[in-house]
């Protein structure tokens, strides 16, 4: 995609400067990406409670309805992620190649929004037709557009590892606020409890918060740069799509970045499913304000602390060695909250210990994965951003719409009872079957146990940014790009380490140049 549109001055980037400034980090890191990362945290915990409780499609077409029909959405937006990856690498601007999607999504997440909760009272038929669409509207496209635009800020940014851990940071506060404090302190203590089964108020309070994020997304457009992909100029080269779908897939630090992801997403996605469930019908009872209240944001402490201390003990220790023994800890954490399920105090201590081990994981990740984007342009010559980040999102996507169509078929085969209205229009929620509970309570504090443990040992095998400011050298000086970082020595090991791999490195950065010297 070829475009003189941006040369535009009204569409022009705010930023100017060639190193990361405060605007930058205040503006399009911080606030910028607060309204749709509000309205996807609110979707994520809230979603499925709608159609559930307030929709009662729990048992639509036998229950097959709500197993199903998240899977496929998610087919489908695998398919969209792909596409969305393809177009972003080939997408060039003279505002880079994926801020200017961030212009697009702005309206289309708003309006997507609000659709998915306007659904016409009508037949069953028609309400599963419509939420289907809308749905697919919002994740398979609207949304796509904005996570893969918004995710790729970071890499995208900057070469300085420090300040693109300093950018990592800022987007996760964004993220961690949104989450940690909105959704889980302000909903379901004040929202929640107001809006009840009322569609019509659930409705309002959607809409608004779909609106909200028009703005905020235009000021992440407006106060971020690409600085990296500035570095290749205008004529750099089309990359063909199975050479860059090579170099991906057969990159041993990329598969685990990927696999490390998945198995995350898939525990976090199933534990934020579960939440309000759990709080609900194990620990407390049907939306009274404080259950959900207190394992949020007692258990979400941390979430804060982080803040200040993560990215130094990051930058002493190495960002996979927190990350690795924080998941130690997040294993514990959860064992201790499942083995004892009902037992508030004994719940919040296991949330606290989980949560200060998920730090690491929580700030750090996209500093870890523009590492691993910058390994793979050494190697190869290339940067395959958009085609990585369109696996990364696949991943992200699919494991809402797995996860939710597995949480819903066993809700509706342990025997889920959906709460009613009485006269008075009070919400009468009812006592569910142990096998329901037994559910939820897996959900929410079991799995991650296990996968807790799956990711510390996963990330012993993961050791790129060692020698990543080696390989940003290299890349620099391949296009002519004079740098003044100073390279720390290595210890002995690693240096063999690294002229191995440097070695193994050159030999595969040849034979993709000869490959693209033939296409």
């Amino acid at each position: 995609m070829k475009t003189k549109l941006f040369d535009n001055k009204l569409l022009k980037s705010r930023v100017t400067c060639d190193s990361v400034t405060g605007k930058e980090k205040w503006l399009g890191y911080l606030l910028g990406p607060c309204g749709a990362l509000l309205l996807n945290a609110v979707l994520a915990t809230y979603l499925n409670v709608y159609y559930t409780d307030v929709l009662n499609l729990t048992h639509i077409w036998g229950g097959i309805f709500l197993t199903v029909f998240p899977i496929i959405s998610k087919i489908i937006d695998a398919f969209t992620n792909v596409i969305m990856g393809y177009v972003i690498d080939r997408t060039k601007t003279s505002e880079g190649k994926a801020r200017p999607w961030l212009l697009l999504s702005a309206p289309m997440v708003a309006i997507s929004g609000i659709l998915l909760f306007a659904v016409p009272k009508a037949s069953e038929t028609v309400q599963a037709i419509w939420v289907m669409l809308s749905y697919n509207l919002f994740y398979s496209f609207s949304y796509t557009i904005f996570s893969m635009s918004h995710n790729l800020m970071v890499p995208l940014s900057t070469r300085n590892t420090t300040e693109r851990g300093g950018l990592s940071v800022f987007n996760q506060i964004a993220s961690i606020m949104m989450s940690g404090i909105l959704v889980a302190l302000i909903f379901p203590m004040v929202i929640i409890p107001m809006l009840g089964v009322d569609k019509a108020k659930w409705v309002t309070v959607m809409s608004i918060l779909s609106i909200i994020s028009l703005p905020l997304i235009l000021l992440e457009y407006y106060f971020t740069k690409e600085r990296v992909t500035e570095e290749k100029g205008e004529e750099s080269e089309k990359l063909p799509f199975r050479t860059q779908l090579k170099v991906v897939l057969t990159d041993k630090y990329t598969l685990i970045v990927l696999i490390y992801f998945l198995i995350f997403t898939f525990g976090s996605s199933l534990k934020n499913i579960g939440l309000v469930y759990y709080c609900n019908y194990v620990l407390g009872t049907y939306n009274d304000g404080i259950t959900q209240m207190l394992v949020s944001v007692i258990g979400g402490v941390p979430m804060g602390i982080g803040i200040f201390a993560v990215w130094p003990l990051a930058k002493k220790f190495g960002k996979r060695n927190v990350t690795m023994w924080g998941f130690v800890l997040y294993a514990i954490g959860s064992l201790l909250c499942w083995l004892v399920p009902t037992n508030m105090v004994v719940v919040l201590i296991g949330q606290f210990i989980k949560n200060i081990g998920g730090l690491p994981c929580a700030y750090v990740f996209m500093a870890l994965f523009a590492d691993t984007l910058d390994h793979l342009d050494w190697k190869s010559g290339m940067r395959c951003d958009g085609l990585a980040m369109s696996i990364y999102s696949i991943i992200s996507c699919a494991m809402i719409g797995i996860v939710t169509g597995i949480f819903n078929g066993l809700l509706a085969n342990a025997g889920y009872i959906a709460p009613t209205v009485d006269q008075l229009g009070n919400t009468v929620a009812f006592t569910q079957p142990s096998a329901v509970t037994d559910v939820i309570t897996f959900s929410f504090v079991g799995l991650e146990t296990f996968t807790g443990i799956i990711l510390a040992v996963l990330l012993i095998f993961f050791s790129v940014e060692k020698t990543v400011s080696r390989k940003q050298a290299i890349i620099k000086a391949r296009r002519g790009v004079e740098t003044d970082v100073v390279l720390e020595p290595l210890s002995e090991r690693d240096e063999a380490l690294w002229q191995v791999e440097k070695a193994k490195g050159e030999e595969y950065y040849l034979a993709i140049q000869k490959e693209l010297d033939r296409e």
